[in-house]
């Protein structure tokens, strides 16, 4: 896809290719630094409920700052990340439940899950958007 293209809203109002790039990938991040470190170092974790709004405006915010090339590489890295240390744990530890900076109940397992319905969702919405972008280039 042409820069534009990743630039252009995926749908009248919502955001655009490289916004949700940027938002999987800084959710990714957070997850990543403030839970998967912190557990496979034994330490306690930091990741605390915080306003989901204001992160998602940030996220699309931080995606004007950075080029398309810059977003795949990031996002790339952190989700190979959080699968590297995903694989090296055992089923027990990825169970286990911790508790979070907010003192609630946290694992890995459940955060994996909860996650893959919401890849899911930006996945439809990327590939529709990829096939109408195809199609008018066709």
């Amino acid at each position: 896809m042409e820069d534009a293209d990743w630039e252009a809203p995926l749908e009248a109002g919502k955001w655009s290719l490289k916004d949700v790039l940027c938002h999987i990938m800084l959710w990714d991040k957070y997850f990543y630094v403030e839970a998967l470190v912190k557990i496979k170092e034994g330490l306690p974790l930091t990741a605390a409920h915080m306003d989901f709004n204001a992160f998602n405006a940030n996220a699309v915010l931080y995606a004007r700052t950075v080029t398309r090339q810059e977003a795949i590489r990031l996002f790339v890295l952190y989700r190979t990340k959080i699968i590297e240390v995903a694989a090296s744990l055992s089923d027990t530890a990825l169970e286990q439940n911790h508790r979070d900076g907010d003192g609630k109940k946290f694992s890995i397992c459940k955060y994996l899950r909860d996650f893959i319905s919401h890849d899911k969702h930006h996945k439809k919405q990327i590939e529709k958007y990829a096939a109408a972008v195809a199609a008018t280039k066709a």
